[in-house]
């Protein structure tokens, strides 16, 4: 892991460290729109479903309650899957738990079904990690596969966690993932922080091909 990539996982450890679950801005009791997609996305029980930045949320429980039996996990926070697991207690063990920073993650080639990443892509300021971010799902996820992506949309917050952020209309947020991802479907939508505020992201729902 290459120094600036320590700098981030130690920020993210000292948020998890910090703050309790439902104390964090995105935080949601449930996945409501990102469970609706992936079931748009015509994820069957078997399907490969990834998400990226998992935090300590609550769709890895969700999916396992609605029958899906092949999910991964990925977090640069070690607190924040430890938390995961120790939530789901014995059912941790049906979900494929990984550590690591995911414009740097080797996963596996075309493994996928679906992607879903809700709140990590903003973060990524420089194209280098952009690049390095879509060339991951590009390997990772089979063709045919599904892209979801969650970002804070234009009149969302600049920063974040005591992080720069970068905002999107669906058509530039396409345009970072390039013309082999077929946009499907694309709407914003205001997410009610445990803080009485709101916070505008942009949902974009992709196809690789």
């Amino acid at each position: 892991m290459a120094a600036n990539d320590m700098g981030v996982k130690t920020h993210w450890e000292k948020v998890y460290k910090a703050k309790a679950p439902d104390a964090v801005s995105w935080y949601r009791p449930h996945f409501e729109t990102s469970i609706a997609l992936i079931e748009r996305a015509g994820a069957e029980p078997a399907s490969s479903i990834i998400d990226v930045g998992a935090g300590e949320s609550t769709l890895a429980d969700d999916l396992l309650s609605l029958g899906y039996e092949n999910i991964t996990a990925l977090d640069i926070s070690q607190i924040a899957v430890n938390v995961c697991k120790k939530r789901l207690g014995a059912t941790a063990s049906r979900v494929r738990w990984l550590v690591g920073d995911v414009t740097a993650a080797e996963l596996n080639l075309g493994i996928h079904d679906v992607w879903h990443d809700r709140a990590v892509f903003h973060f990524l300021t420089t194209v280098e990690q952009r690049i390095a971010y879509v060339r991951t799902v590009a390997r990772s996820v089979r063709r045919g596969g599904q892209v979801i992506v969650s970002t804070f949309g234009p009149e969302g917050p600049s920063r974040c966690s005591g992080l720069d952020v970068v905002r999107y209309n669906a058509e530039t947020l396409h345009h970072e993932f390039g013309k082999s991802f077929r946009l499907v479907e694309s709407f914003e939508e205001l997410h009610q922080t445990p803080f009485g505020t709101t916070q505008q992201f942009l949902y974009c729902y992709c196809q690789i091909f």
